[in-house]
């Protein structure tokens, strides 16, 4: 189990992470978010323009503490990596102050013919620009470049600072906890393939939205990777025991876990069980799982 850092937090302050970056602590803690939602200022202190990332919940201090960490500047984006309740509503109003565009992921559609899981994203989300994979945003010393990652959601972005090697990592490699991945629209295939990708990349640093600095980025995700491959061969394992439902899993894999993440760690496994079943490894009747 994680233990999160005694208080007091950062929150609401703007530190500085790196020479063009500054990181402000948004008063959401919880054990989904650990001590809140990181958002990001990039850019020169003394330049005249930078950007924002995920400006995070629609609270008022915090975007007061935003705006002290833009300090006078231009903004020249409001940038969301994907749009869950805690990363992307305070853009608007943020929007409305500045005057700046919403830019980054897309806005997110789940069909209504599935089980919803959108309780949890932000359907007041309307960004002025959609970033495609490998397409960027420019202001005076700073580039930020799009790297689709889909997986935790669909519609999921990570940012390449080019100037300093960084990656805004948004929640799919994050600094305290490995990210949950939500069926519908979370996709363990699209997951995994996204930290192959990440794989591939040469990043100096991760700044994610949720927990410290990653400074050994690729042995981080190497070690992701090993990891759900382990929850992968346990669940064949377990499924190789007897049927199942998803519930049934959960006390084999997660010893000592937190009650507040049960549901969490069910969506993570129904993951796994419909990426197996995808690839004919896994089958279910009704609500019980079984080998294929």
């Amino acid at each position: 189990m994680v233990t999160i850092p005694p208080q007091p937090w950062p929150t609401g302050l703007a530190e500085a992470v790196e020479p063009l970056v500054r990181r402000v602590l948004a008063p959401n803690p919880s054990p989904y978010t650990f001590t809140g939602t990181q958002t990001y200022v990039v850019g020169p202190d003394d330049g005249p323009d930078c950007a924002v990332i995920d400006p995070g919940p629609n609270d008022a201090a915090h975007i007061d503490a935003i705006m002290a960490a833009v300090d006078g500047r231009t903004v020249v984006a409001i940038m969301c990596t994907h749009t869950h309740r805690d990363h992307s509503p305070a853009a608007a109003p943020l929007s409305d102050i500045t005057g700046a565009p919403i830019v980054g992921c897309a806005p997110l559609v789940l069909s209504t013919d599935l089980p919803r899981s959108d309780e949890s994203f932000d359907t007041t989300y309307a960004p002025d620009r959609v970033l495609e994979d490998g397409e960027a945003m420019r202001g005076t010393g700073w580039t930020l470049t799009a790297v689709a990652t889909p997986g935790h959601t669909s519609n999921h972005l990570c940012f390449a600072l080019e100037e300093s090697g960084a990656l805004f990592t948004g929640d799919h490699v994050m600094g305290w906890s490995t990210s949950v991945v939500v069926p519908p629209d979370g996709d363990m295939g699209d997951y995994m393939a996204s930290l192959e990708k990440l794989m591939a990349r040469e990043d100096v640093r991760y700044h994610s939205a949720h927990g410290a600095a990653i400074e050994k980025p690729r042995q981080l995700v190497r070690g992701m990777i090993g990891h759900r491959r382990q929850r992968e061969n346990q669940i064949i394992r377990l499924l190789g025991e007897r049927p199942r439902p998803v519930s049934g899993f959960i006390p084999d894999m997660y010893k000592g876990l937190d009650p507040r993440l049960i549901g969490a760690a069910e969506m993570s496994v129904t993951a796994h069980l419909i990426d197996l079943e995808r690839r004919g490894m896994a089958a279910r009747d009704a609500e019980v799982w079984r080998v294929a």
